[in-house]
């Protein structure tokens, strides 16, 4: 059902300027820097969720220079080993091979000054990762990324509504953070799109047209 809503508006491609900072202001700061070249090495950990990887995709679509985001499940090493930028996510998840190929990465970006952001679900010093890549991963700067309070979603999404017009019930807002997926993408392309589906109604954005929306559309994927 939420995907049949998405379609109406999906989710923004994630950048610097539109991440919803929260208490994340240093982590974003770090990596204007790194775009600026006054930092080689950035490290982001935390939980799925968070908001690390909208910033590691925010930080490659803002680099100047050639840039690229892999997941370190799927890194084409050969083509990240021919850029100036580059953000590898889920570190953790390495085997031998990507662990050496990252340590290598690791030693050419900083001797060609490019820069390397990455990160994973513990700080450096807790991988199970070797030794050497470790203590690569932690010679930068290394910070948390804190998944965003209710409370700081509520003002987001009110702070959006407000620019496009939109006047937000409480219902409707806690509907949305308890019934769908909760990282800020979604959730914001969630209200577009109810957006979207008011203004064909002509009816103002309320729980009850949210709910009208979803049992429309979930006859339409019914009868596909």
């Amino acid at each position: 059902m939420q995907q049949l809503l998405l379609e109406l508006a999906p989710p923004p491609a994630p950048t610097l300027a539109n991440f919803v900072a929260g208490r994340n202001g240093a982590a974003l700061a770090a990596l204007r820097e790194a775009l600026a070249g006054r930092e080689r090495g950035v490290f982001l950990w935390g939980a799925g969720g968070s908001g690390r990887t909208h910033l590691l995709r925010g930080f490659v679509e803002a680099a100047a220079h050639a840039a690229g985001y892999f997941s370190a499940a799927s890194t084409d090493w050969d083509r990240a080993a021919m850029l100036q930028a580059v953000a590898v996510d889920d570190v953790e998840r390495l085997d031998e091979r990507g662990q050496i190929a990252l340590f290598d990465l690791c030693n050419r970006l900083r001797a060609a000054d490019g820069a390397l952001v990455a990160a994973g679900n513990v700080p450096p010093a807790q991988l199970a990762l070797r030794d050497d890549l470790r203590t690569r991963l932690g010679a930068g700067i290394v910070l948390q990324v804190h998944a965003l309070s209710d409370a700081e979603k509520t003002e987001a999404l009110g702070a959006h509504a407000a620019r496009r017009g939109i006047a937000l019930g409480e219902d409707l807002v806690r509907y949305l953070l308890t019934h769908f997926e909760r990282d800020m993408g979604t959730q914001i392309a969630l209200l577009d799109a109810l957006d979207r589906y008011s203004l064909e109604h002509k009816r103002p954005i309320t729980l009850p047209l949210l709910k009208q929306a979803l049992g429309s559309l979930d006859e339409r994927g019914a009868a596909r």
